[in-house]
C-alpha cells in the first residue's frame, strides 16, 4: 500500500510541474515594462493548493530545473541559464518562496482569508527577489524597479489570487476525494 502512496505523490508532483511547464510559458509582452504578463503565478498557486509545501517545492524546482537545461518552459516559451541569470530570473526563482508560503498558509488553514493571505505574502516574496534582482541586473533603484515591474501587475495578480482560489480549492478537494 506504500508503494501505491509513493507512485500517488509522485505522479501528482509530476502533474503539477506539468502544469507549472505548460501555463508559465503563455505570456504577453506589454509595453510598460520588460516583464511579460503570465500565466506563471496562476500555476504555482495551483500548485500550492494541490500539494503539500514540500511536494508544491519540488514541482516547482523541477519546473525551474527544466527551464535551466534549456526547455522553453519559462515566459514567451523560452528557457536556458540565460533566463535565469537574465533581468526576469529573480521572479522565476521567486515562485520557490512562492509555492512554499502560500501552500505552507493554505494547508495551515482553510478559508478564503487565510488562502489569500497566504498567496499574497507568496507574491511579495516572489517580488522581492525578483525586483532586487532586475534592480542589480538593470542598475536601476529599487522603487524605479517596483515602478516598472511589479506595479503594472497588481490588478492582474489579483484577478490571479482569486482565480487560483475558485480553481485550486475545487481541484483540491477533488483530488482528496480521490485520496490523491
Amino acid at each position: 500500500m506504500s508503494k501505491n502512496i509513493s507512485i500517488n505523490r509522485i505522479a501528482v508532483i509530476a502533474l503539477m510541474a506539468a502544469v507549472l511547464c505548460i501555463l508559465s510559458p503563455v505570456s504577453i509582452p506589454i509595453f510598460i515594462s520588460p516583464v511579460p504578463v503570465s500565466l506563471g503565478v496562476l500555476a504555482v498557486y495551483l500548485t500550492a493548493y494541490v500539494l503539500t509545501p514540500i511536494d508544491a517545492l519540488i514541482s516547482v524546482i523541477i519546473f525551474i530545473l527544466l527551464g535551466a537545461l534549456g526547455l522553453p518552459v519559462f515566459s514567451g516559451y523560452s528557457g536556458g541559464l540565460g533566463k535565469l541569470l537574465g533581468p526576469t530570473g529573480g521572479y522565476i526563482i521567486g515562485f520557490i518562496f512562492t509555492v512554499y508560503i502560500s501552500s505552507l498558509i493554505i494547508h495551515l488553514k482553510k478559508g478564503i482569508l487565510y488562502d489569500v493571505i497566504g498567496m499574497v505574502l507568496g507574491l511579495a516574496l516572489c517580488y522581492l527577489p525578483g525586483t532586487l534582482w532586475f534592480s542589480y541586473q538593470q542598475g536601476k533603484g529599487f522603487i524605479a524597479s517596483l515602478a516598472l515591474c511589479v506595479v503594472p501587475f497588481l490588478i492582474g495578480d489579483i484577478i490571479k489570487i482569486f482565480v487560483a482560489y475558485i480553481l485550486g480549492s475545487q481541484i483540491s478537494k477533488r483530488l482528496n476525494h480521490l485520496n490523491l
